[in-house]
């Protein structure tokens, strides 16, 4: 205790809290002149999958034998209602010959369609003639950034061509229209979204914020602080991360940098509100301000430094993660929730005693004597002491404990169970708006034609010379989920390997064509080893988007089966060891984790059965999980806290009720704008963050209005000492307590 107070007169000392308010000031100010900024370092096309994953030894083999499809294609999707004309299809050659003779920054190889007559092109439009789809292909090692800006430079190509902008036309419209998807298309799309959400989603955000402290403490400067002290945190952050980016430490996206900026306003937020609701109860029983921030200081200051580093460490359980977009995530989370946990231990509480009372004006807490002076002084009436209440949650929770345990178990049961039917897609196209480019592309390339089309899968196979081409492709073709099969293609180093392009029937980003992926292997591995060749898993290789989807999809299984568990263990041993109670460790996890899978279920009933989607996006259930219990159990140790040290000075039913009414309000406060800050997310365009962000916010507010109020005490209650077991719990007798009072 010696060593807090000695911390809370540093930080908030009469000299030192400028002291402390400078240091953050010339932190802020150094880092930001001598490191880039997070933003600047952003890679947006940096692998997922390790090198020894199946497609991507796939892809290295296509890169060596046939160099000529060894790009990533773009898919130009053209269109006219009615039928394309000859002059359409005139200047789609001519487009195609410019590309041969001056090639697009990073293009790496288009077919020859410019050496054509324009009736050549005829037998590969669709069947009512309206549609014609033709490939570009780009390096692949070119990131998103350079691609869109290659994708520009083509479609100034076309305008000057045509006379029009096609990509500018409507598809009805019955003039020529120009979408390109693909996985260029998609990836140019994926990154534009969230550049464009930044923006949006920081100032949404802080609105959000703003709003909520005003409508919660109906104080403008007490609103102003914790975003100062967010504001300050992000200050250290981005140029932190962004040096750590720089010397490739580490890899950051902007889906990361997005979710972080959520991330540190709301539980930033949280963790300030923590220390300003404990510094405005002091301030109602002690006149002196430094003090009341003193004591304020010194009881909150432990849980909140126990939230934090619950956060920090769950977050960095991703670093176990081998899929790429998991494994980015861990570090900017993690030092962002750190350094936010430094900056409320030191920063907030400099500010507060910099403005004292002053922070909540014009609703200033003051001591009973000092409202009766106050009063005396304006001639008012002597304002009456307030009569303390044993009613409130707390009160209903010790008076009927099992009813609350039963109904809640019962609710969170019934909600829980829903996400037992939930269905899971890989599809990104399906987190885009309906009228994005690539995303329309690929509607009218599965309304013309297969919409395997849009990504093929390129099948090579080392046949040692021992068999046929032709045996094979009809073995292909013979497979029901198997559309087109190509002509076999020879290597250009080993003439024993032989591709085939594959179309599936079945959407390639689909768990559907997927699913196809090992039975394809299977099926061609069987048919080399009849052949008399012998290792034949090794000489079978299947690149393209759809096998790069399935190891998407067993990666992140093994990721989650992997570092679900690792969470749940490391939150575990650190409560055991701030709490020292097996018991309450225990029962704190589970209802943790009992609050998850409800709202993961109610965020299913909201999302298939109101949204109308037809599944959620694979990584939503790890993302959720180590937010919602790293984030859920801030709220019961908080709470838990402050009974525990409640319970030395009165009997354990008196410590819950109070405990619970004490810390009701600010874990209200702080629940509410933690859920509207994931909440905006779903005000963005882009599924996968809708759906996070309602997974999200409904868990935070389960945790907030139902399992920290009333699931936790009431189960507390039900234990009574046997909740501090092993622990010592040492009773104080009702007499003793009635005589203090």
């Amino acid at each position: 205790m010696k060593g807090m107070s000695g911390y809370g007169k540093w930080v908030a000392g009469g000299k030192t809290k400028w002291i402390t308010l400078l240091v953050w000031i010339a932190v802020v100010g150094a880092l930001t002149m001598i490191w880039p900024s997070v933003n600047s370092q952003v890679i947006n096309n940096a692998s997922n999958l390790p090198e020894d994953s199946q497609s991507v030894r796939a892809a290295a083999v296509a890169e060596k034998e046939f160099p000529a499809g060894s790009g990533v294609p773009a898919l130009l999707v053209w269109h006219r209602e009615g039928g394309l004309s000859e002059e359409d299809l005139l200047h789609i050659t001519a487009v195609y010959s410019k590309l041969e003779q001056q090639p697009l920054e990073h293009q790496n190889f288009v077919p020859p369609l410019g050496q054509l007559p324009p009736q050549a092109l005829q037998a590969s439009l669709s069947e009512d003639g309206s549609t014609l789809v033709t490939p570009v292909l780009f390096d692949k090692n070119a990131d998103s950034d350079q691609l869109g800006e290659s994708l520009t430079a083509m479609k100034k190509l076309v305008g000057t061509e045509t006379g029009t902008d096609p990509s500018a036309v409507k598809q009805d419209s019955g003039d020529l229209s120009l979408r390109v998807t693909g996985p260029v298309g998609i990836s140019v799309d994926a990154t534009g979204l969230f550049k464009n959400a930044d923006v949006s989603l920081l100032i949404a955000t802080v609105i959000l914020v703003l709003v909520f402290l005003l409508l919660i403490y109906r104080s403008p400067i007490l609103a102003l602080i914790p975003l100062i002290g967010v504001g300050f945190a992000y200050g250290v952050t981005s140029p932190l991360l962004g040096k750590m980016a720089e010397e490739g430490w580490i890899t950051v996206d902007s889906q990361a940098v997005s979710i972080m900026t959520v991330l540190l306003f709301g539980a930033g937020t949280d963790y300030c509100l923590f220390m300003i609701s404990r510094f405005r109860q002091m301030l109602k029983v002690e006149e002196n301000k430094g003090r009341a921030l003193l004591s304020a200081i010194t009881h909150s200051s432990g849980a909140i430094a126990m939230s934090g580093f619950t956060v920090v460490l769950a977050l960095f359980a991703l670093l176990l993660a081998k899929y790429g977009a998991y494994h980015r995530f861990a570090v900017p989370f993690s030092v962002s929730i750190l350094i936010m946990g430094i900056a409320s231990l030191t920063l907030v509480p400099a500010l507060l005693a910099i403005f004292g009372r002053t922070s909540f004006f014009p609703f200033v807490p003051r001591t009973p004597q000092m409202e009766i002076e106050r009063a005396k002084a304006k001639g008012k009436p002597v304002p009456q002491p307030k009569r303390s209440s044993k009613k409130g949650i707390g009160h209903l929770v010790i008076s009927r404990p099992w009813a609350i345990v039963g109904v809640t178990v019962v609710v969170l049961g019934i909600l829980a169970s829903f996400s037992s039917g939930i269905k899971f897609t890989y599809d990104i196209l399906s987190s885009f708006p309906k009228d994005m480019e690539s995303r329309e592309g690929f509607d009218l390339i599965g309304k013309q034609f297969s919409p395997g089309e849009l990504a093929p899968a390129k099948l090579m196979v080392d046949t040692e010379g021992l068999s046929g081409g032709e045996d094979l492709k009809a073995i292909l073709g013979g497979l029901s989920y198997v559309d087109v099969v190509s002509d076999p293609q020879q290597g250009a180093v080993n003439k024993n390997i032989t591709a085939y392009d594959i179309e599936f029937k079945a959407n390639p980003y689909s768990i559907e064509a997927m699913n196809h992926i090992p039975a394809l292997q299977a099926t061609v591995e069987q048919a080399l080893t009849e052949s008399g060749i012998e290792n034949a898993q090794d000489k079978v290789w299947i690149s393209g988007q759809t096998a790069t989807q399935h190891d998407t999809k067993e990666l992140g299984e093994r990721d989650t089966d992997l570092i679900i568990p690792v969470v749940i263990g490391m939150i575990t041993v650190l409560l055991l060891i701030y709490l020292r109670s097996v018991v309450a460790t225990i029962y704190l996890v589970a209802t943790v984790i009992l609050s998850f899978f409800s709202a993961l279920g109610l965020g299913w009933i909201i999302i298939h059965y109101l949204l109308g989607a037809d599944a959620i996006q694979g990584a939503i259930p790890l993302y959720s999980f180590v937010f919602l219990v790293a984030l859920g159990e801030d709220y019961n140790i908080f709470m838990i806290s402050n009974i525990w040290k409640k319970r030395k000075a009165m009997p354990l039913k008196q410590a819950i009720a109070e405990g619970v009414n004490e810390t009701g309000s600010v874990i209200t406060s702080a629940g509410l704008i933690l859920a509207g800050t994931f909440a905006v997310l779903a005000s963005l365009p882009i599924q996968v963050l809708v759906q996070f962000g309602i997974i999200t916010a409904i868990g935070v507010l389960l945790d907030t209005f139902v399992v920290r109020p009333f699931l936790v005490p009431a189960i507390t209650v039900l234990l009574g000492r046997r909740a501090f077991w092993p622990g010592k719990h040492q009773d104080v007798s009702e007499a003793s307590a009635a005589g203090r009072e």
